[in-house]
């Protein structure tokens, strides 16, 4: 395996002047090649690195030395302004590596759910709010229901992680830390069809719920897997070929694949597993960042990307925590919220509380197993304090009024 590539002042002399010649496009307008095509563009030097994007690449060396403690395997990409400023690998990982980035997985279940909100909205004539627990949404298999309260469940307090859906343990109802008895499973069993449908037995199962839908919060990957089985119906066709579609081809993407393979899941996994490149999944987090624009198409409604980085009226059970992450972004209930068809909806009953939600990078920043991350525009801007995956009810994708960040409670 060759040297994975260091941001020195040798390399960047070495790199191709990409300054002097023609303007380089202004942020908004710049989107990056194929790798295929050329990809990123990169500064010439130290010194236009700093210009170009107000970032110090001996300070973000000092991040790449902080990560490597984190893992064995990793790296660090950032770009800002459309320039990828930082590029450097450890372990085994490399450019070309295309890791299973586990539970980061769930950020493309809930973008490709909103795209295909945007493109069959018949389908979902309560966005978000559509109970899918039905022969409409999910096959014969899920039926008869295992618990009749699952017939209560919305679409979107199933990326909330808020459907009473059994996950890990501990819960959140309102604050308080409860136990699941039994929990529910994790990892690659949570996305085999029969689990997430309540149809298996076992230690950990999803038999029943553990609270009334919108009751309380766990992480439970069946939870987000059964959005991806809500796609797989509606559309026929498996999330890996819908992202291919609709996400990996227009980017740009270079070879890229799912994991969890070996367990035959019969299905593509919707509670995480995509492998994409580095730099491609850099590529997913600056099509955030552009509100879904790519050049001159719209591959993701700028509403609902809007609203992965802001409040979610599906989790208003818990309370804001240190354990976020980027994977796992907090999510909040606004004091109100409407719909994107303008119909109101109803006022959160709490408005106050925080907790993590369903992973999705928010416009500020995405990261994957080699920590790739995409920079907010400003630098003077401090990042919100809260991100969901999730947005407001989706009826009518064009239409969305602002929506107000609650007050936290003293």
């Amino acid at each position: 395996m060759s040297a994975a590539p260091r941001l020195t002042r040798r390399r960047f002399l070495a790199a191709p002047a990409l300054i002097g010649c023609a303007p380089a496009p202004a942020a908004e307008d710049y989107f990056p090649e194929p790798d295929s095509a050329g990809g990123w563009r990169r500064p010439p030097s130290l010194s236009a690195a700093r210009r170009l994007t107000g970032l110090d690449p001996a300070a973000l060396d000092r991040a790449f030395d902080y990560i490597q403690l984190t893992s064995k395997h990793g790296g660090l990409l950032v770009a800002r302004h459309g320039w990828l400023v930082y590029e450097r690998y450890f372990g085994r990982a490399h450019a070309e590596a295309t890791p299973n980035t586990a539970s980061i997985g769930k950020s493309f279940t809930s973008i490709a759910m909103g795209i295909l909100l945007a493109e069959q909205p018949k389908r979902f004539p309560q966005g978000l709010d559509q109970k899918v627990f039905h022969p409409d949404y999910l096959p014969a298999e899920a039926f008869p229901l295992s618990d009749p309260r699952k017939a209560e469940i919305k679409l979107g307090q199933l990326l909330a992680m808020t459907g009473g859906i059994r996950g890990n343990n501990p819960g959140i109802v309102h604050g308080r830390e409860v136990t699941l008895d039994p929990p529910g499973p994790d990892g690659w069993i949570a996305m085999l069809d029969r689990m997430a449908f309540g149809k298996m037995e076992g230690e950990e199962n999803t038999i029943t719920l553990w609270c009334d839908p919108g009751d309380g919060w766990s992480y439970a990957t069946s939870s987000a897997h059964l959005v991806s089985v809500v796609l797989r119906h509606v559309t026929g066709m498996e999330l890996e070929d819908f992202v291919r579609e609709r996400l990996a081809r227009p980017l740009g993407w270079g070879r890229w694949g799912w994991g969890y393979r070996q367990h035959n899941l019969g299905h593509t996994p919707g509670g995480g597993g995509i492998a994409p490149r580095p730099r491609d999944m850099l590529r997913f987090a600056y099509l955030l960042l552009r509100k879904g624009r790519w050049g001159g198409r719209r591959l993701v409604p700028a509403p609902y990307v809007r609203h992965c980085g802001r409040p979610s009226p599906y989790n208003p059970p818990t309370p804001i925590t240190a354990s976020s992450s980027v994977s796992t972004p907090v999510a909040a209930s606004p004091a109100s919220l409407r719909t994107l068809s303008g119909r109101p909806a109803p006022a959160a009953t709490r408005s106050t509380s925080f907790r993590p939600s369903i992973s999705s990078p928010s416009r500020w920043a995405a990261a994957t197993a080699s920590s790739t991350l995409a920079t907010p525009e400003s630098p003077s801007r401090p990042p919100p304090r809260t991100a969901s995956a999730l947005p407001g009810k989706a009826g009518d994708i064009r239409r969305l009024p602002a929506i107000r960040t609650p007050q936290r409670s003293r």
